[in-house]
Protein backbone atom coordinates (compact mmCIF):
# COMPACT_ATOMS: atom_id res chain seq x y z
CA UNK A 1 0.00 0.00 0.00
CA UNK A 2 1.37 3.43 -0.86
CA UNK A 3 1.89 6.10 1.74
CA UNK A 4 -0.88 8.23 0.24
CA UNK A 5 -3.43 5.42 0.41
CA UNK A 6 -2.45 4.36 3.92
CA UNK A 7 -2.19 7.79 5.50
CA UNK A 8 -5.19 9.23 3.71
CA UNK A 9 -5.82 12.74 2.49
CA UNK A 10 -4.22 14.43 5.48
CA UNK A 11 -0.66 13.19 4.81
CA UNK A 12 -0.59 11.56 1.37
CA UNK A 13 0.47 14.80 -0.30
CA UNK A 14 2.93 15.51 2.50
CA UNK A 15 4.72 12.19 2.01
CA UNK A 16 4.66 12.72 -1.78
CA UNK A 17 6.38 16.11 -1.29
CA UNK A 18 8.99 14.52 0.97
CA UNK A 19 9.60 11.65 -1.46
CA UNK A 20 10.00 14.22 -4.26
CA UNK A 21 12.62 16.00 -2.12
CA UNK A 22 10.61 19.22 -2.42
CA UNK A 23 11.05 21.23 0.80
CA UNK A 24 8.81 24.08 -0.38
CA UNK A 25 5.91 21.72 -1.06
CA UNK A 26 6.61 19.99 2.27
CA UNK A 27 6.34 23.16 4.36
CA UNK A 28 3.05 24.09 2.67
CA UNK A 29 1.48 21.43 4.94
CA UNK A 30 2.78 23.19 8.06
CA UNK A 31 1.55 26.14 10.11
CA UNK A 32 3.70 29.27 9.80
CA UNK A 33 5.03 28.75 13.34
CA UNK A 34 5.22 24.94 13.18
CA UNK A 35 7.74 22.90 15.13
CA UNK A 36 9.62 20.05 13.41
CA UNK A 37 11.83 17.49 15.12
CA UNK A 38 13.67 14.71 13.28
CA UNK A 39 14.96 11.93 15.53
CA UNK A 40 17.25 13.21 18.27
CA UNK A 41 18.01 16.50 16.50
CA UNK A 42 16.83 19.70 18.15
CA UNK A 43 13.44 21.00 17.07
CA UNK A 44 13.35 23.52 14.23
CA UNK A 45 10.66 26.19 14.38
CA UNK A 46 8.94 28.17 11.65
CA UNK A 47 8.34 27.36 7.98
CA UNK A 48 11.47 29.12 6.67
CA UNK A 49 13.82 27.42 9.12
CA UNK A 50 12.15 24.04 8.57
CA UNK A 51 12.38 24.46 4.79
CA UNK A 52 16.11 25.19 5.06
CA UNK A 53 16.76 22.28 7.44
CA UNK A 54 14.78 19.78 5.36
CA UNK A 55 16.43 21.03 2.15
CA UNK A 56 19.88 20.55 3.72
CA UNK A 57 18.91 16.99 4.71
CA UNK A 58 17.65 16.26 1.19
CA UNK A 59 21.04 17.36 -0.17
CA UNK A 60 22.68 14.48 1.75
CA UNK A 61 20.67 11.76 -0.02
CA UNK A 62 19.87 10.79 -3.60
CA UNK A 63 16.26 9.83 -2.87
CA UNK A 64 13.73 8.38 -0.46
CA UNK A 65 10.40 6.58 -0.48
CA UNK A 66 7.91 6.11 2.35
CA UNK A 67 5.47 3.29 2.99
CA UNK A 68 2.97 3.89 5.78
CA UNK A 69 1.75 0.64 7.33
CA UNK A 70 -0.46 1.89 10.17
CA UNK A 71 -2.17 5.09 11.22
CA UNK A 72 -3.93 6.13 14.39
CA UNK A 73 -6.04 9.25 14.82
CA UNK A 74 -6.92 10.69 18.22
CA UNK A 75 -8.59 14.08 17.98
CA UNK A 76 -6.11 16.47 16.32
CA UNK A 77 -3.26 13.95 16.57
CA UNK A 78 -2.27 11.59 13.76
CA UNK A 79 0.36 8.89 14.19
CA UNK A 80 1.88 7.08 11.20
CA UNK A 81 4.09 4.01 11.43
CA UNK A 82 6.01 2.73 8.46
CA UNK A 83 9.27 2.27 6.64
CA UNK A 84 11.35 4.72 4.64
CA UNK A 85 13.84 3.57 2.03
CA UNK A 86 16.70 5.96 1.46
CA UNK A 87 18.95 5.99 -1.58
CA UNK A 88 22.38 7.20 -0.60
CA UNK A 89 24.50 9.40 -2.83
CA UNK A 90 26.58 6.32 -3.76
CA UNK A 91 23.42 4.58 -5.05
CA UNK A 92 23.10 2.07 -2.20
CA UNK A 93 19.81 1.83 -0.31
CA UNK A 94 18.73 1.27 3.26
CA UNK A 95 15.24 0.83 4.72
CA UNK A 96 14.51 2.08 8.23
CA UNK A 97 11.40 2.02 10.43
CA UNK A 98 9.81 5.29 11.53
CA UNK A 99 6.91 6.64 13.53
CA UNK A 100 5.64 10.16 12.86
CA UNK A 101 3.40 12.14 15.17
CA UNK A 102 1.46 15.06 13.69
CA UNK A 103 -0.39 17.59 15.84
CA UNK A 104 -2.85 19.49 13.66
CA UNK A 105 -4.30 22.97 13.97
CA UNK A 106 -7.15 22.90 11.49
CA UNK A 107 -5.83 21.50 8.22
CA UNK A 108 -2.18 22.33 8.90
CA UNK A 109 0.46 20.62 11.01
CA UNK A 110 1.53 22.60 14.07
CA UNK A 111 3.94 20.01 15.44
CA UNK A 112 5.68 17.25 13.48
CA UNK A 113 7.87 14.73 15.29
CA UNK A 114 9.73 11.91 13.55
CA UNK A 115 10.82 9.04 15.78
CA UNK A 116 13.60 7.03 14.16
CA UNK A 117 17.29 6.29 14.28
CA UNK A 118 18.71 7.90 11.14
CA UNK A 119 22.35 7.06 12.04
CA UNK A 120 22.43 3.86 9.91
CA UNK A 121 21.76 5.99 6.83
CA UNK A 122 25.20 7.55 7.19
CA UNK A 123 27.10 4.44 8.33
CA UNK A 124 29.43 3.01 5.72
Amino acid sequence: MTSGAAAGDRTGGLFAAIDAKDPEAFVAYLCDDASFRFGSAPAVNGRDAICAAVGAFFDTIAGLSHVVNKTLVDGATLVCEGEVTYTRLDGSTISLPFADVFEYEGDLIAEYKIYMDVAPLYNA
